[in-house]
């Protein structure tokens, strides 16, 4: 598994020579309506398992949750399964607040 940071992961989306990366969010469905990045996919962690099959095993996925702890369980389990591409987002969107986006709302 691969790790990013925040500034790492705004960069590659910022990039418009390459493939944007799936934007896997984890948490809870209250948490994402929180806050979330823009563009991610809601996947509650605990329906990874029966939802897996939605996923590309061949494209770029980051993984996100709150910071960083369980988005790097399901990108773990995400690898296991046969998925080649995965990185988990450290810090997760608390770092993303505190260091890309300022106006997004903390918890």
């Amino acid at each position: 598994m691969q790790h990013l940071s925040a500034p790492q992961l705004a960069a590659w989306l910022a990039d418009s020579s390459l493939a944007k990366p799936v934007l896997l969010d984890v948490r809870a469905p209250w948490e994402y309506q929180t806050c979330h990045i823009e563009h991610s996919i809601p996947m509650p962690m605990q329906t990874v398992p029966a939802r897996q099959e939605e996923l590309d095993p061949d494209a770029a996925i980051v993984c996100i949750c709150h910071h960083g702890m369980r988005s790097a369980q399901v990108a773990a389990f995400l690898e296991r399964n046969g998925f080649n591409n995965v990185s988990n987002l450290t810090g997760g969107v608390h770092a993303w607040a505190q260091q890309v986006d300022p106006a997004m709302p903390v918890y």
